[in-house]
């Protein structure tokens, strides 16, 4: 995997930081991992820092002077991840939501089976989520059930944010356009995708809940998502 990236955006995950970032090393020793972070005011960016010493040429750091949104935060990354020579670039969460060791299976993904972008999924094969309140399964899975009925996607979980991206597939979507910054990204990022017909494939994950930190979802992103979807959706029928 020495053409692989893995994106983490952070914002006051000094909790996860280390840890997260030695569990995807684990993985592979040719896998590097960038971080970006938001400034954030639990000094996360020191505890990378420390680490770069150990993993030279593997951890990257980029420092954003605020707090700007996941969107801008990713696609700060995939520009930054761009300019090198990375074939493949994932996004993954600090929390360990995400389980670092599902990596190779987006890899494979999108590496052996021909995905432009692998989704690490939590409801292609039934609902597989721990630890998570019912009132927020169902709010996450019938968000993604919404977004599919709107926009015509054959995805079972439009909202994931746990993915692996072919470069050429970035190389094909306008980055500078992308107008989503909170939990509706995640479904643009898709949508773009979709509307250029490249090939999207679910990988079944486990998705589990943090268990140190607070979580950063908030009432406004989640209506961005709402109101967004149809937005998309109308404007790509008079761009045809």
């Amino acid at each position: 995997m020495k053409d692989a990236v893995v994106i983490i955006p952070t914002y006051n995950e000094i909790e996860n930081i280390v840890s997260i970032i030695e569990a995807v090393f684990e993985q592979s020793r040719d896998i590097h991992v960038l971080v970006v972070d938001d400034n954030s005011p639990d000094l996360t960016a020191n505890q990378v820092r420390v680490l770069q010493e150990k993993y030279k040429n593997r951890l990257f750091l980029e420092v954003r002077n605020s707090k700007s949104g996941l969107g801008t935060a990713y696609i700060h990354g995939f520009k930054w991840c761009l300019s090198k020579t990375y074939q493949y670039i994932f996004e993954m969460d600090a929390d360990f939501s995400h389980n670092p060791k599902d990596l190779i299976k987006l890899y494979e993904a999108c590496s052996l089976k021909q995905a432009d972008l692998s989704i690490g999924s939590r409801y292609v094969t039934g609902v597989n989520v721990v630890n998570w309140p019912m009132n927020r399964v169902l709010m996450s899975y019938l968000a993604s059930k919404y977004v599919r009925l709107i926009t015509g996607m054959k995805i079972h979980d439009t909202t994931a944010g746990f993915v692996c991206y072919k470069r050429s597939t970035l190389e094909a979507l306008n980055l500078n356009k992308i107008k989503f910054i909170g939990y509706a990204f995640q479904i643009e990022m898709k949508f773009k995708t979709y509307l250029k017909k490249l090939n999207i494939i679910e990988v079944p994950v486990i998705f589990t809940d943090r268990t140190k930190g607070e979580s950063k979802l908030s009432s406004g992103i989640i209506s961005e998502a709402i109101l967004g979807v149809v937005s998309m959706k109308i404007n790509s029928i008079f761009k045809k």
